[in-house]
């Protein structure tokens, strides 16, 4: 099993998202949070502009729904050149890469989206690519086949993914800026809601703002989403204005906690914890606990859990924090106090 699309939280994008892309920053200016990423880039950038070049190869990673195509594009418009985008998957043979490469004009900007799901073949055809602005085509087959070199215009790609580590050391070596986009902090996801709100006419005031922020994940993808739900609860219930009062009861009816965790965190919590006396226990055996694929927990349910100290890894697997045990409303057992000060200080 896949990750579950229909969960509200969800980090994946989804169909009702498409909506909020008119609300997507065009500016540094307008974009709210990730200061360090954003002002390490605008120094890159000027400086290529002021000497007139390409800027370098770019990589974006992180978890999903923290902005790497937003970033992408408004790094094209403030150097003032086509942004032209595509993934991985969508890449199938060296010829789709040709094809994309040789219609780029100077400077342009090539987003790459899922860049570690490229297969080794186009991979193999991107290595010149990046490095020498230079396509190899092999013309003909057998003994009569030969290899001819087509330059290309200077440009920069910009690859966006969630599992850096996925990516082969001859594809990242290219990056010359390697950038990871970290959860935002309560305060950026309030200001980025109540923009969102602004934008598309919705009553809201600071405390609902804050109850929304508090339980997005750190992901403005989240908060959006969530906005959306409590604005139509404040519109059938409350008169259409979301405060405190609205937001809690709006997002408690959605099952979504004051930590912004729903029903499948709390049942891998619970797991851990009931099936397996807190951990340590092996990623492998957790997904079969709950019906799920290791690579899913690994990353759409961990990375958050971890985030917020709810869980540790350890060379013998996953472990449940006191703060988890706390959390879904389990006593911590006494015999767990020793070893769990050891694990977690």
């Amino acid at each position: 099993m896949t990750e579950d699309n229909t969960r509200l939280i969800t980090v994946g994008r989804q169909a009702e998202d498409l909506d909020f892309e008119g609300l997507r920053p065009k500016t540094f200016k307008n974009f709210i949070g990730q200061q360090k990423l954003i002002d390490n880039l605008l120094i890159h950038i000027d400086a290529a502009k002021a000497r007139g070049e390409q800027l370098e190869h770019i990589l974006f990673y992180g978890p999903p729904g923290l902005g790497k195509t937003t970033l992408a594009n408004i790094v094209a418009n403030e150097m003032g050149v086509n942004f032209k985008i595509t993934s991985g998957p969508a890449i199938e043979r060296p010829g789709d890469l040709a094809a994309i490469l040789t219609n780029l004009k100077p400077n342009d900007v090539l987003f790459i989206d899922e860049i570690h799901r490229l297969n080794r073949v186009v991979e193999e055809v991107l290595y010149p690519a990046m490095e020498d602005f230079a396509l190899d085509i092999i013309i003909g087959k057998g003994p009569s086949a030969r290899s001819i070199r087509l330059d290309l215009p200077k440009f920069t790609l910009i690859g966006a993914t969630t599992r850096a580590g996925q990516i082969s050391s001859p594809l990242r070596d290219r990056f010359g800026l390697l950038n990871r986009l970290e959860f935002y902090n309560p305060a950026d996801i309030k200001q980025i809601i109540l923009h969102a709100a602004q934008l598309l006419k919705i009553e809201i005031d600071s405390s609902g703002a804050d109850e929304i922020s508090k339980r997005s994940r750190g992901t403005p993808r989240i908060a959006n989403r969530l906005l959306r739900r409590v604005r139509d609860f404040a519109q059938v219930k409350c008169a259409g204005i979301i405060d405190q009062a609205t937001a809690i009861k709006a997002l408690a009816g959605l099952d979504i906690d004051e930590m912004g965790l729903d029903t499948v965190d709390r049942k891998l919590l619970t797991t851990i914890i009931k099936n397996f006396s807190g951990g340590p226990v092996g990623v492998e055996t957790l997904a079969a606990s709950i019906h799920e694929e290791a690579i899913t927990i690994e990353d759409v349910y961990e990375p958050y859990l971890l985030q917020i100290g709810y869980m540790e890894r350890t060379p013998r697997g996953r472990v449940a924090t006191p703060a988890a045990y706390a959390h879904v409303g389990i006593k911590l057992p006494k015999t767990k106090d020793s070893n769990q000060a050891v694990l977690f200080g």
